[in-house]
């Protein structure tokens, strides 16, 4: 069906979670990105009108504290972290067309307050005082039954404030059956509202186990780097409850109508984020929505940790690889595959430079980069001319199936597969010695075997465009202009 204008066109929103700007981009931010860009290009190929968004969450106590730290301004702090942020998207080769909201933009601030009065007014945020364990890594108060020994398990190395103060909360505990029903019919229509399903599974098991009402304010006189609550000078939101606005305030919402209608409201709004955020997406998020008589979202899709010798990475370990790291010495396109395919959808994977490496020299220089070299080699020296790509090349059913269900590294795996069927069927036929025999009959086999292979290049590399879109690009152009590689594709790191 072809697509005649942009109202024609069906919408999909998708977001990643937003960073603190307290430490560099790293590892795991590049990975949560670049799977969801992924998404966003497999839509856009299906023909959908996408809006891609991310950002920098530039509030709370962490953030006020780095800034301290640092002798600077808090502001001004933040501003230049942001900074880095933005930096990096065209560097991991992300759509140029994403959006990119700060938490400290006005438009934000705007949006979070707007959001806290609609609540307010519907009756489900009330004032009280309270003792709790807050942990600043979280961001987040936690119950007794939620620490080990007395720490995090997020952030075991950091100790465990107690706050006393009046605070507003939040009567998340008004929504356990309407969440289980949220989750329920996600089910009933096919799919699950948590992907994978095991987090599901977790989700329900604590919402049925009891949910609290929540503080989401501080104490201006204690932490004043926050969004003002409205009408109540004296308090600021927590970072979260503001940040988690961030998703529809991109969206222009309570504004811009047409931009929240059309991509949330009638649209599917995916979210991706870590493991240890799925509460705030699939609980909280959630429930807020509700309150705020607002549609919830569609999807949250849950990446594990990036490890390093079995730990989270974080900064206070001193365990963090950057993304740029690997950008500079390997390129944009080999991080995008080794983040798709070598790392679990879903579950924790270790990362180390040394494994990087041995996957890059075997799945991309000797891989689908030494494929187009000699496939290409054969096409020039055996074909008087480009082959002809005779009807509309498609990404595969398969590879479509796995990405609509978030399943990228099957989906990639899937290429791979046709890139190992490729080299068997070099290694089995070896048409380039065939195109050189005397026999007529053995140099027209030899030769259809090579136009054969030329044309499954060209559908790996279209198969690959939301994966790896500029070698997807070099890969057609070097087919249709009837061309070896220059350069390798990727040369090989020894």
């Amino acid at each position: 069906m072809s697509i005649d204008s942009d109202k024609d066109k069906k919408s999909f929103y998708i977001t990643t979670t937003l960073p603190y700007v307290n430490a560099e981009p790293h590892i795991g931010f590049a990975m949560e990105i670049i799977r969801a860009d992924i998404i966003a290009r497999w839509k856009r190929l299906q023909g959908y009108d996408v809006f891609f968004n991310t950002g920098t969450d530039e509030h709370g106590q962490k953030l006020f504290d780095a800034a301290q730290k640092a002798g600077k301004d808090v502001k001004e702090y933040v501003d230049i972290h942001a900074v880095r942020f933005q930096e990096i998207l065209p560097a991991l080769s992300l759509s140029e067309d994403i959006h990119f909201i700060r938490t400290t933009d006005s438009r934000h601030e705007v949006a979070a307050q707007a959001f806290w009065s609609r609540v307010y007014e519907k009756g489900y945020i009330y004032k009280k005082n309270y003792t709790a364990h807050y942990c600043v890594g979280c961001e987040e108060n936690k119950t007794e039954k939620e620490l080990i020994d007395g720490h995090c398990v997020w952030h075991p190395n950091l100790k465990i404030q107690i706050l006393e103060e009046e605070n507003y909360f939040f009567q998340l505990s008004k929504f356990g059956e309407k969440l289980l029903a949220l989750y329920g019919e996600a089910e009933r229509e096919g799919r699950s509202f948590v992907v994978p399903n095991f987090r599901l599974n977790e989700m329900r098991e604590f919402v049925k186990s009891g949910l609290e009402d929540f503080s989401i304010s501080r104490l201006k006189s204690k932490m004043s780097w926050g969004v003002a609550v409205p009408n109540d000078p004296e308090h600021v939101m927590y970072v979260w409850f503001d940040a988690l606005v961030s998703y529809i305030a991109t969206l222009g919402w309570p504004n811009d109508a047409s931009q929240f209608g059309k991509f949330w409201e009638q649209g599917t709004p995916v979210q991706y984020c870590g493991k240890d955020n799925t509460r705030f997406q699939a609980v909280m998020w959630q429930a807020m929505l509700m309150a705020a008589e607002l549609p919830n979202s569609h999807t949250i899709v849950v990446d594990g940790f990036i490890t390093s010798g079995g730990h989270k990475m974080s900064k206070s370990l001193g365990n963090v690889i950057h993304p740029k790291e690997i950008v500079d010495e390997y390129g944009a396109e080999a991080l995008r595959y080794f983040v798709s395919r070598e790392l679990s959808t879903f579950e924790d994977s270790d990362f180390t430079k040394e494994r990087f490496k041995e996957s890059y020299n075997a799945n991309l220089a000797n891989g689908i980069g030494n494929l187009t070299s000699r496939v290409m080699k054969m096409a020039t020296v055996s074909l008087d001319s480009p082959v002809e790509m005779t009807q509309e090349t498609r990404i595969n059913s398969d590879v479509g199936t796995h990405l609509d269900s978030f399943e990228i590294s099957r989906a990639i795996d899937c290429i791979w597969e046709r890139v190992g069927l490729s080299d068997a069927l070099i290694a089995l036929e070896k048409p380039f010695l065939g195109v050189r025999s005397d026999d007529p009959a053995i140099r027209d086999n030899a030769a259809m075997i090579i136009k054969k292979l030329v044309k499954e290049l060209y559908a790996i590399a279209v198969e690959l465009e939301p994966f790896m879109p500029q070698t997807s690009k070099k890969i057609k152009e070097l087919v249709k202009e009837h061309k070896v590689p220059e350069v390798p594709l990727f040369a090989r790191k020894d």
